[in-house]
């Protein structure tokens, strides 16, 4: 009779703890809250946390959108994201800046500046010697015709991202918007690295053209160089352009890619300091 007695208090208390464990469990804010990602501020830099497992971080541009949409639906296909680079002041900037930030890519305002060459200029090109006012007027019209901007990039520039004056206006205005730059590195003379460091602004550098020729295998061989640079130094910038026939070997290798173990990130996803040019 005693020990049934001893069970049945047992268990009763066992019940009582069930009860008191459910209930406090239900009380609001009982449960830790864990706070949703946050992405980084525009024109800083993401914080760079090395994935295990991965070969290295790839970025990949999409230079000289804005002229048509012909190909904004297979650029939001693509099984990654990519960083877009649209011309200002064209007839569909402003439609395929809108489209592709809303399908997850990052948006950069690809600005053009001054080349040696003097042939097929864009509006609105930013020249050597210019007074620093037309610099910032020309700067305010180009952003605002494209809009969701992270940074900017240099469309041409082989003459502009020689020149120290020229491009010190150009940071001044990226460090007023809180704007990255990204060297497209048409010129070994640049002075972007050195100019970007003192405004202050986060600064990348291009690492492999991926289609200066429009043939698929040639291509595939670029992106291989890419990988290479990614697998020896952590990441890799790889820029190409609005063509058809480079958005459809990105969308065929990024699978293979990552299954090699290569992540695809956009280009505030990658840590400044640790881009070099490639030999």
């Amino acid at each position: 009779m005693k020990s049934r007695f001893i069970i049945a208090a047992l268990m009763a208390v066992i019940v009582i703890q069930f009860f008191v464990i459910v209930r406090l469990a239900s009380k609001p804010g009982s449960r830790v809250k864990q706070s949703a990602p946050r992405r980084p501020a525009i024109g800083t830099a993401a914080p760079f946390v090395p994935v295990p497992g991965s070969r290295g971080r790839i970025a990949i541009v999409i230079d000289d959108l804005g002229y048509s949409a012909v190909n904004l639906d297979r650029i939001k296909r693509l099984p990654c994201p990519v960083t877009v680079a649209v011309l200002p002041n064209l007839a569909y900037s402003g439609q395929v800046a809108s489209e592709l930030h809303s399908a997850g890519m990052e948006v950069i305002l690809h600005l053009p500046m001054e080349p040696w060459e003097k042939t097929g200029l864009e509006k609105d090109t930013l020249m050597t010697g210019m007074r620093p006012e037309l610099v910032s007027a020309i700067f305010r019209r180009s952003s605002e015709s494209v809009g969701f901007l992270s940074g900017v990039s240099n469309h041409m520039g082989s003459r502009a991202t020689e020149d120290p004056e020229l491009m010190r206006q150009v940071f001044y205005e990226l460090k007023r918007k809180g704007l990255f730059f990204l060297d497209s590195y048409v010129s070994s003379h640049s002075v972007c690295a050195g100019q970007a460091q003192k405004a202050g602004i986060v600064f990348y550098r291009r690492d492999v053209f991926i289609d200066n020729r429009l043939n698929p295998d040639y291509i595939k061989k670029q992106i291989d160089k890419l990988k290479a640079v990614a697998a020896r130094r952590g990441q890799a910038i790889g820029i190409g352009h609005d063509r058809r026939i480079t958005v459809e070997v990105l969308a065929e290798v990024m699978p293979q890619l990552q299954r090699e173990g290569y992540q695809f990130v956009v280009v505030s996803g990658l840590h400044p300091e640790r881009n070099r040019l490639s030999n």
